[in-house]
């Protein structure tokens, strides 16, 4: 094992039992990777939230929002031969699925990157229309010059794809809906043009063929998307032999584009690694970990509402220091820092 993660002493920063439902007849079952960035002298993070129905004794309640953006509760009852449950994030009937919560994206922030607070002047920033009609989840925010760019997952009944927010305050947001088409996720816009157009990794998955690989994609524009190369796959036998996905924005270092993704293994255990991508050339990968840098070792990482997770999509750089702030067993979330140089000691150069 090389995990190489300081852990922040007051693990977990924040827990479901921190912030009030936003949503009537409903409670907060987890807190989930948040986005990163700083504003106005402080560092933000945008939460995912997931909320669900209170516990019925006989009942299976599930949340959606329905055409309007109102949150409608489907039943089904918990004896039903057709339910199947074995899944804590997601329920099977009849050939369908439904996710047992609903999540939107809340903002905290914070003066010492440790202690956050909710603002109420920053409202929750929620699905919209049929193609989120099961919520929006894992947002990576992308600074640039003309503002915050927020790539998410949609998720509906139809597909899971990558929508597109844009805002210069958090206060107001410009949708584009979907820039990237189902089934993706795991988008992380570099944050600066590289030869006079904008890259962007993302993760589309074929169960048939294929796998859930990392791929590079680019525009003119930040919209139209194009080029499509997969660039990492995953390595059979490995702590991320089945999954990978980019975390926040790549790095920019003097050696290449510093990427920090996650990987899982056949049991379903979230690890993170790291690799790097050439300054001129993303799609060239010059060097990848052989080992994860953070492993789900502590106890709330490996224990939780759905256990062995630590998962990121949002960090700040402060000269050789990676502030990391991550999900840890899809409940809780936490921080942690790395050496930038340290993790390119021990990457593997290809």
């Amino acid at each position: 094992m090389m995990d190489i993660a300081t852990r922040f002493d007051t693990n977990p920063l924040l827990r479901p039992s921190d912030l009030r439902p936003w949503y009537e007849g409903m409670e907060i079952a987890c807190l989930l990777n948040p986005g990163v960035f700083r504003m106005n002298g402080r560092i933000w993070l945008l939460l995912r939230v997931a909320e669900r129905p209170l516990l019925h004794p006989d009942k299976v309640r599930i949340p959606v929002y329905d055409p309007d953006g109102q949150v409608k509760v489907l039943e089904f009852d918990s004896s039903d031969p057709d339910l199947d449950t074995s899944d804590p994030r997601v329920i099977k009937y009849r050939g369908r699925q439904y996710l047992t919560t609903l999540s939107y994206l809340r903002l905290v922030s914070s003066e010492d990157g440790m202690h956050f607070n909710e603002d109420p002047l920053y409202p929750p920033v929620v699905g919209q229309g049929e193609l989120e009609a099961f919520g929006i989840e894992d947002c990576r925010v992308a600074c640039f010059d003309d503002g915050y760019y927020l790539t998410y997952t949609m998720v509906s009944p139809f597909a899971v794809g990558v929508g597109l927010r844009v805002t210069c305050d958090f206060r107001r947001f410009e949708t584009k809906g979907m820039i990237f088409p189902p089934h993706n996720k795991d988008c992380a816009l570099f944050e600066e043009r590289i030869g006079g157009r904008y890259y962007a990794l993302h993760r589309p998955s074929s169960p048939e063929l294929g796998g859930n690989y990392i791929w590079l994609a680019e525009s003119p524009d930040r919209l139209h998307w194009g080029n499509h190369k997969c660039i990492a796959v995953n390595r059979p036998g490995n702590w991320d032999s089945v999954r990978i996905g980019a975390g926040a924005s790549p790095i920019k270092t003097p050696e290449g584009w510093l990427v920090i993704y996650h990987g899982a293994d056949e049991s379903n255990r979230y690890c993170l690694g790291a690799m790097l991508l050439d300054l001129e050339d993303p799609s060239l990968v010059l060097a990848r970990v052989v080992e994860p840098i953070m492993e789900p070792i502590a106890c709330y990482e490996k224990q939780g509402f759905f256990g062995n997770v630590v998962f990121t999509n949002g960090h700040i750089v402060d000269g050789d220091r990676l502030i990391m702030y991550y999900g840890a067993s899809d409940e809780v979330i936490c921080g942690a820092s790395f050496s930038i140089s340290e993790i390119m000691a021990i990457l593997n150069r290809q």
